[in-house]
């Protein structure tokens, strides 16, 4: 082990500590903590910072480019202490103590629906984001400045031109689909009990190639995976016990994001290919939109999927016998599958999922540019769930409260969702073109091949190469939405009757 690599490993370590924090905070952590924990996870910032940006960590990064300029670690560790380089030492520690405050006020502030008590926190948390896109530095808007922390190279113009054609495409067909008879939905809202619900989601994730030796399940008030490198890759999930759907594509959603972080080469354990050092987080996916596109391929892909139901029905029927009684595979598929607009983004259906995301976009991005001021946030955000929707929405918790990734400082990275959804489709295309016996093996709930496909092409590499060019190697395009189009219209054509 070389200067360069030792130092890394122990900055890895650092921020796999701060992910072993920040699990706890979210799924264990009594509401008493909040402001110690807040310190503590600011402290070890601090600490992964100082290593980061210690003028022997450039050398010995400076020395190895100087005997193999194409190292790609090096010249990461590089671009990342330039970047934070730049972020004052002050704003970092701001940032780190508000984050653990915010959360828990999200968490009181959503228990009360009442926005009014988070809404100061938020407030911080925009001006501190604002000044960390004005530190990090930006060409158009600084909104580009923090998109390019969770997808590099993407800008607000560049989502402007990928949103323009799948707002087109997703309205259209949304009007078709509601006029016609919605598939039967009622047995989704029956009793399930809880423990049945997570043995079943348990038995899924391991279905899709889990593994719980390096991995395990909890509850939290929103659903995430998190790892402290690939041999300790944690999921969570929460369970509504008169809804269904909630617990189970949550999980399968979060076995997405945790199959590629078990998936990450082993020989890049603690080293830059599984760090992103300008976000100081402990993840080996190489961008938020590629992780999104692993947990929206196996929870919508494989998940919803006709095959996947025709195949595992049953063990949900046995699970739950009472409640699913008079129902078959076809009918919970049908059901699985309704266009029902919601008012919950992580409930929504495919079809108007890319909906929430646009709100949450145009949202930020006008706060950043400080074009939208936070206490008018409900107002605009009812708004447009009106116009988009045509639902009323009831009260805050519903709304503008619903999810957790402002109070996170997670700003700038609502847009992977749909980058995710959008790669998910190419993917899966690529692999389907490349295995031909694909969709046979996973009618007869074969996992395996298309996990090893998407290992040897996704996973396996980690942070050593860009979104772009894993999209380049496995599909042969750049980021492209006509497959995912293509593959939304099939799907509710089919299952609604429409026209082709």
């Amino acid at each position: 082990m070389n200067e360069f690599q030792r130092r890394t490993g122990e900055i890895n370590d650092l921020l796999c500590v701060l992910n072993l924090l920040n699990w706890d905070a979210r799924t264990q952590m009594p509401p008493g903590g909040v402001k110690t924990r807040g310190q503590q996870m600011a402290t070890v910032t601090a600490l992964a910072l100082e290593r980061l940006l210690a003028p022997e960590y450039a050398a010995s990064a400076r020395a190895l480019l100087r005997g193999a300029p194409d190292d790609r670690a090096a010249a990461q560790a590089l671009e990342a202490t330039s970047a934070l380089g730049r972020v004052p030492e002050q704003l970092n520690r701001d940032l780190a103590v508000l984050r653990s405050e915010a959360q828990e006020a999200w968490v009181q502030a959503k228990a009360a629906s009442n926005f009014a008590l988070f809404a100061p926190y938020l407030r911080r948390m925009v001006n501190l984001n604002r000044q960390l896109a004005d530190a990090l530095g930006y060409q158009d808007h600084p909104y580009d400045a923090l998109l390019n922390l969770y997808e590099p190279g993407l800008t607000s113009a560049g989502l402007r031109g990928l949103f323009a054609p799948l707002r087109e495409h997703h309205v259209g067909l949304l009007r078709e689909v509601m006029a016609r008879p919605a598939p039967r939905s009622d047995f989704l809202r029956r009793p399930y009990p809880v423990q049945g619900q997570k043995a079943y989601c348990l038995k899924a994730a391991q279905r899709f190639g889990y593994d719980l030796e390096r991995g395990r399940l909890d509850v939290s008030a929103h659903p995430f995976e998190i790892s402290f490198t690939r041999q300790d890759v944690r999921i969570t999930t929460r369970f509504q016990e008169n809804f269904l759907n909630g617990a189970l594509f949550g999980t399968l959603h979060e076995t997405g994001h945790a199959l590629y972080e078990q998936g990450i080469d082993p020989a890049y354990t603690r080293s830059v290919f599984a760090s992103d050092l300008t976000g100081l987080y402990a993840v080996g996916g190489t961008s938020y939109g590629t992780h999104e596109s692993q947990s929206r391929l196996w929870e919508n892909r494989i998940g919803r999927s006709r095959a996947y139901w025709e195949a595992h029905f049953g063990d949900l029927q046995a699970q739950f016998p009472e409640q699913l009684a008079d129902v078959n595979a076809q009918d919970f598929y049908r059901a699985v599958n309704e266009v029902r607009p919601s008012l919950i983004r992580v409930e929504a259906d495919e079809l108007t999922y890319d909906l929430h995301i646009m709100l949450r976009v145009d949202i930020e991005r006008d706060l950043i540019a400080g074009e939208l001021d936070v206490d008018d946030l409900p107002e605009v955000w009812n708004g447009r769930i009106q116009q988009d929707l045509g639902l009323s929405v009831p009260d805050d918790a519903r709304g503008v409260l619903q999810d957790i990734h402002w109070s996170t400082g997670l700003i700038g990275s609502f847009p992977t969702y749909t980058v995710g959804n959008v790669m998910a489709s190419q993917f899966y295309e690529a692999a389907r073109r490349e295995l031909p016996e694909l969709e046979s093996q996973l009618e007869q709930a074969d996992y395996r091949p298309l996990l090893d496909w998407l290992t040897r092409h996704i996973y396996h590499h980690g942070r050593s190469r860009s979104a772009h060019e894993l999209l380049m190697d496995a599909t042969g395009r750049s980021l492209d939405p006509q497959p995912y189009l293509t593959y939304l219209s099939g799907k509710y054509r089919e299952v609604y009757g429409l026209p082709g």
